[in-house]
């Protein structure tokens, strides 16, 4: 998890990817607004599917949002 941010995925899913391959944390850059973000997302081994989970893409998606709008 990045320290910074708050994001990350962490820990172990029994989830696999349609193409059959276990999601793994790699790390990934998220661009949102205009910014780049360095955060660790599940990712497929196999094809390099990654996985955004929901409370990432509604919830600190949205708090990373605000805080850019105050700046």
């Amino acid at each position: 998890m990045n320290k910074k941010t708050g994001l990350g995925f962490h820990g172990e899913t029994s989830w696999r990817c349609s193409c059959g391959g276990e999601l793994a944390p790699h790390k990934v850059a998220a661009f949102y607004l205009g910014n780049r973000f360095e955060i660790e997302l599940p990712a497929c081994s196999q094809c390099g599917f990654i996985l955004v989970p929901e409370s990432l893409a509604v919830g600190k998606m949205l708090e990373v949002e605000k805080i850019l709008e105050d700046k």
